[in-house]
């Protein structure tokens, strides 16, 4: 895919950073199977996919990396959970230079969250799993926690679990709240597979958002659940996408949300011209294929190159 308007007009112009990405990865020691869609799933060469991305982003000497959740799936034996995802942060850390984690509700599934987020270093408040990082003086990234409020990964009597049956419970008529039968539109999103942002977190959004408006920095949203219905399934989405983009919203200053979850992928561009790009699931790849991705940042756009079943995308801002 040639370089369009705006980003570039010659080859020779340098990309302000670059990094690697990759998503739903959810690695594990048995046999392939299917998604409750019939989709099928490769455990094991997922292995060989996150492998042969870190191959290319450290020949391609890239300056960090974001793997955006589900590192091992959720049918991972437990008692093999731990050791499964260790194995998975070992493969990551022989990239060279930094990793960024966030949680999918498939890592919740192997680990709770006093055990998970040790592991993936990531700085954590009170169990909380969101955080920014600014690799460079124009840019600043913003990585949601996605279950903050949610039915998976808190212990049983932690006031986010209550809080999330409770909305489950409003929202979704079914006794199986991981089915969407009889909900329209976005609200299938009201299953216990997904999550919210919470209070505390929507008003650290907006914080961190008005503070990089009056820095004059750009920012990117990172969330493994996705934040615009026309670039994922409904199924997938954020409980609470539209509160969150309303935040967004607020400021000029987002150029581009990256998610996973939905492991088909998408794009769109919403109405305020904030990118969203759902990044194709590394699980999904037969034996021989791949997806992962380098992606060259400007200060007027953002360039993913995409690794076979991973599509590439010029995001202008």
């Amino acid at each position: 895919m040639p370089y369009g308007n705006g980003i570039i007009t010659a080859q020779a112009k340098q990309p302000l950073v670059s990094f690697g990405v990759i998503s739903d990865v959810q690695y594990a020691d048995i046999p392939d199977g299917r998604s409750f869609l019939g989709t099928p799933r490769y455990y094991r060469n997922s292995l060989l996919v996150l492998q042969k991305a870190v191959q290319k982003w450290n020949e391609r000497k890239l300056n960090f990396v974001i793997n955006f959740g589900d590192i091992i799936d959720g049918f991972c034996p437990k008692p093999h959970s731990l050791n499964a995802i260790k194995k998975i942060v070992n493969e990551f850390d022989a990239f060279d230079g930094p990793v960024y984690h966030m949680i999918g509700n498939h890592c919740l599934y192997n680990l709770p969250r006093e055990n998970l987020l040790p592991i993936l270093n990531i700085p954590s408040r009170d169990g909380k799993a969101y955080y920014e990082f600014s690799p460079i003086p124009e840019f600043r990234f913003v990585v949601l926690d996605g279950y903050d409020v949610s039915a998976i990964g808190w212990p049983a009597n932690h006031p986010n679990t209550t809080k999330a049956l409770d909305f489950l419970n409003e929202k979704n008529p079914n006794s199986d709240k991981n089915s969407p039968n009889g909900l329209v539109g976005p609200d299938r999103r009201f299953l216990m597979f997904n999550g919210g942002v919470g209070k505390e977190q929507i008003e650290w959004l907006d914080f961190v958002l008005e503070d990089a408006t009056r820095s004059n920095q750009k920012v990117v949203v990172c969330c493994h659940l996705p934040l615009d219905p026309c670039a994922s399934s409904n199924e997938a989405l954020l409980w609470n996408y539209d509160e969150v983009m309303e935040v967004v919203h607020r400021y000029g200053c987002v150029k581009v949300c990256i998610g996973g979850h939905a492991h088909k992928g998408g794009y769109a561009v919403d109405s305020y011209g904030v990118h969203h790009r759902v990044l194709e699931a590394a699980l999904e790849c037969p034996p021989g294929t791949n997806a992962f991705g380098c992606v060259d940042l400007f200060s007027d756009g953002l360039f993913l190159t995409g690794e076979d079943r991973l599509s590439s995308q010029e995001m202008v801002f």
